[in-house]
């Protein structure tokens, strides 16, 4: 997972979980990710959710690269439980998001 940091997807999961107050600024931060992120981000969801094996992400990554029709925030922001199943999905690849959202909430983001 050299596409993404941990940092990063703990800043979308913190403003996902506020998605009424801030989908202006996640939406923004999720535009401002190159194509590599947000397939990243993209197969770290699918992940969380079910959709591939933590073994699978390089297969996930790649379908997320060559799926990619719309722009990802529409595509992420619309999907239900986003911030639950990225957790989920960092928590499958062996990643805990805990410290850097812990992080990120003591210097406000």
């Amino acid at each position: 997972m050299d596409q993404i940091s941990t940092r990063q997807v703990a800043a979308v999961i913190l403003m996902a979980r506020e998605i009424e107050r801030g989908e202006g600024e996640l939406r923004g931060l999720i535009d401002r990710m190159d194509e590599e992120e947000a397939a990243a981000l993209t197969a770290i969801m699918w992940i969380g959710r079910g959709s591939f094996e933590p073994e699978e992400f390089d297969e996930a990554y790649c379908t997320a690269l060559a799926e990619a029709t719309a722009p990802t925030s529409d595509y992420l922001i619309g999907t239900p439980h986003l911030a639950d199943n990225l957790e989920a999905g960092l928590d499958a690849l062996g990643y805990s998001v805990t410290e850097e959202e812990d992080d990120l909430m003591r210097r406000g983001a």
